[in-house]
Parts: structure tokens; sequence; C-alpha cells
């Protein structure tokens, strides 16, 4: 079964009410365009073309690893299939026969109803396979047109249908598959002659249809074929994309104390016996090995998270979690942090673009950013790494088993061996040798009677 794909996604989107293309906003971190793409090269798509055009600087790095077309003046469907005839002709002598065509904006469809709607399509020598749904409400939708022997002969817009054609429930989601060859020969024959003054892709069926070739429908869910052309149908689509995910994930052993209140991106991976818990938020290629638990009110991006690790109201970007690792509530890993087996960032600490070593715990009030601790390290409350000058930003080291005093500044470049102790409220701006003791403060000067002398002042 070897076929290419076609995805139309050059539209505005005037009902989203936004300056960002329609196809580029996302559904669980994803945008829609690339949602489609990812079913089609699912399916088996031997090649993917899309078409874009309004907004196409926001589109085109959606789909850079498609062939891409640009419609700079859109003419509608059938003209936006016109434009890409000369990649169309060059498949068409090749091995695909076949070419489905999808809207960027369907983010819901399957890999296994493209397969599927291929196959129709194939196996039936059909010159067309129109993807089709059946709906109580079918305002806006192409209504499909069927003969007395129930054979498709034309798909009829809204807008230029009859009273009587508006009554029909089965209605065009805007995907097909066409016998290549002959969708190409069918092109020159498309007219603007409508409402919309548009070259419709629709009009091919009954050209087809006319010529006494045979033109199939592949019915399936309306759900799973639901354009996106607002900011409501979007959430829908949302709610409807996150319960699939969620379900294939508590089949598969995840534990979700509420399901409704748990999102999760479609490139996520999980083990079975982890738990997450209400207000979780996993997206990109986030990674959660068993016995994990996470949240509630916490949110992961492209980080993995090792095996029987507690993640509890926290944000965790881009960061590397080895097994047993305790991390919040409240806590901020940014991008670049590594903790390693065992060790804590604990309330309200911050940590960029360092590592911190097995068994060693940073546990509240801090912030640690371009350091490397060692093991079993103690960081005191509220202790932070100044590696920033303004210009530059400057590492600093901990040795194994030191413990750094609560209220320490830790003035980067700088390096503490191992088994060191700063003194609480110190600033420490020069290395400190393995054992040693460091200490940095004024002498405290004590004046005895200095309120009471203040209040008889001010009497």
């Amino acid at each position: 079964m070897i076929f290419s794909t076609l995805i139309l996604a050059a539209g505005a989107g005037t009902r989203m009410k936004s300056s960002k293309s329609k196809v580029a906003h996302e559904l669980l971190k994803k945008p829609l365009v690339r949602w489609v793409v990812d079913a089609a090269n699912a399916a088996g798509s031997a090649k993917v073309i899309t078409v874009v055009g309004h907004e196409r600087e926001q589109v085109i790095p959606l789909v850079e690893d498609t062939e891409i077309v640009v419609q700079e003046e859109r003419l509608g469907t059938g003209h936006a299939v016109k434009i890409a005839r000369d990649i169309l002709t060059r498949d068409a002598s090749d091995e695909a026969s076949s070419l489905v065509v999808l809207c960027g904006d369907t983010p819901l469809i399957t890999a296994e109803t493209i397969s599927s709607l291929v196959s129709s399509q194939q196996q039936n020598k059909a010159a067309i396979c129109v993807l089709t749904h059946l709906l109580d409400d079918p305002t806006n939708y192409g209504r499909i047109l069927r003969n007395a022997a129930g054979d498709v002969i034309g798909i009829v817009e809204e807008k230029d249908a009859t009273d009587e054609q508006r009554a029909i429930k089965e209605c065009n989601s805007g995907a097909y598959c066409f016998d290549l060859a002959t969708l190409l020969e069918s092109l020159d024959e498309l007219s603007c002659d409508n409402v919309q003054g548009e070259y419709y892709l629709t009009d091919v069926v009954a050209i087809c249809a006319d010529k006494g070739l045979a033109v199939k429908a592949h019915i399936v869910d309306a759900e799973e074929t639901q354009g996106i052309n607002s900011r409501v149908q979007l959430a829908a689509a949302t709610k409807s994309m996150q319960r699939r995910i969620n379900e294939a994930h508590m089949m598969a052993g995840v534990t979700m104390l509420d399901p409704d209140l748990v999102w999760i991106g479609p490139d996520v991976q999980i083990e079975n016996d982890v738990e997450l818990l209400p207000l979780t938020m996993l997206y990109g290629t986030t990674q959660v090995a068993g016995g994990s638990v996470i949240g509630p009110n916490s949110r992961l991006q492209d980080s993995r998270v090792g095996k029987d690790c507690t993640i509890e109201e926290s944000i965790v970007l881009s960061s590397t979690l080895e097994d047993e690792v305790s991390c919040g509530p409240r806590a901020y890993l940014r991008p670049g942090t590594v903790m390693k087996k065992g060790s804590k960032a604990g309330t309200h600490v911050e940590i960029k673009n360092s590592t911190i070593g097995e068994g060693s715990k940073v546990p509240h009030l801090s912030y640690f950013g371009d350091a490397t601790l060692g093991t079993n390290v103690n960081i005191g409350a509220g202790s932070i790494t100044c590696n920033y000058n303004g210009k530059t930003k400057s590492k600093t080291i901990i040795g194994d088993r030191s413990f750094v005093g609560s209220d320490t500044m830790l003035v980067a470049p700088v390096e503490l061996g191992s088994d060191v102790t700063t003194g609480a409220g110190s600033v420490i701006t020069k290395n400190v040798a393995d054992g040693a003791l460091a200490v940095e403060r004024g002498d405290q000067t004590v004046i005895e009677g200095w309120t009471y002398r203040q209040e008889e002042r001010q009497k």
C-alpha cells in the first residue's frame, strides 16, 4: 500500500481571532498541523507535501520535514492541489499511485483511519474514496450526494446547496484518497463558477462520477474528522484527545485520580505503576519510569524521570531526574538540571543547568545555577550561587559531603572541596580546600539598652 499525502495548511482561520496561523495553534503543546503530519507518517505515507499560505513563516518551521508548496493566492482547495501539480506529477511517475489529501486543522485523525481510507480506495480501484461522517446538525459542512443505488455522485458545499441537500446528514470531512493519475487529469476541468468564486476539490467527485468512475465513501466517527475553526472547537478537540491519550495510559497501568485533570502530550512515555495526581501536565518528550508519583499541580516538559521519584507542585523543564529523587513542593527545575539518585530539590528551590549529586539535598529557599554538587552535599536554607556578573556566567563546584550553611552566597567562579563547611550568612568568594571551615562575617556589634533609649526620646 504505497501512497503520498498532501496537507492543506494555507487558510487564514479568521474565526480563531488570532495573529497566529490557525494550524500553528497547539493542542496538548503540539501544533495542529504537526498532529496531521505525524498521523500521515505513522500510516506509512511515502511522502508528505504541505501547502502553506497565510502566515506561512509560522507554519513552515513546523513542517520543514515535508515538501512545502506556497499558495500565494488562496482560491480554494482545488487551487491548492493545482499549485502542487509539479510534485504530484513527479509522484505519479513513481510508485505512489494514490494521494491522500488532509486538512491541516484536523488533529484527531488517526494513522489507522488514513490507512483504512487508502485501503478502501485501492481495493475498490476507485477514482476517489471520500472520508465522511454523519452529523445530526450538518451546518457548514459539504453534503455527500448519492444516487438511488447509493453510489457517491458529488459533494455540494453548504452555500451552494438546495434546501433538500442541506437536510442530508452525511458530510464531507475534507479528507480524500485519490487515484493520483485520475486526479491530475481532472484538475483542468475544475471551475470557479460558484458562490465563493473558488476552485473546489470536491468538484472532482462529480467529474469522476459523470465519467462513470467509481467513487466510494468511507464513514468514520465525526469526532475524528473534527476541524478546528474557533477557540471553542480547539478546546473541544483538546478534551477529546486528552480522553483518548489518558485512557490508553490507564489501560497500560498508569493511575490517575481524576483523568479530566491530567494532560499528557502524544510523545510522552509513561511506565506502568506511575501515579498522576490532579493538575498534572506532561508534555514534549517527557519520560516517567515506574513507581513515580507526579503532582498535584505539576508541569513537566521534555524531561526524564527515573523510578520511584516524587514531584509535588513543581515545574520541571528539559531536566533529568534519576531514581528516587524528591522534588518540591513548589520547586522549579530549569533546563540542564540533572538530579542524581536520591537527591532532593525542596520547597521554593530553583535549579538551572546544574548537577545535584547522589544523595545531595537542596531542601528549601535556594537558587543554584551553573553548579555541580558532589555526593551527600547539604545546602542550608536561603543559599544561592551568584553565577552571573552581568556579562558572563560562571561555575560553582562543591565537593562530596560538604555542608553549606544557611544564607551562604557562593560567588562564582568558586570551588569548595570535599567535607567543607561554610558558616551561615557567609559570602564565599575564594576556593575552599578539603575539610576546611569557611566563615565570612563582619564583627557583631551590640549596643545595650538602645531600644529603650529610643523610646524615651520619642516621649
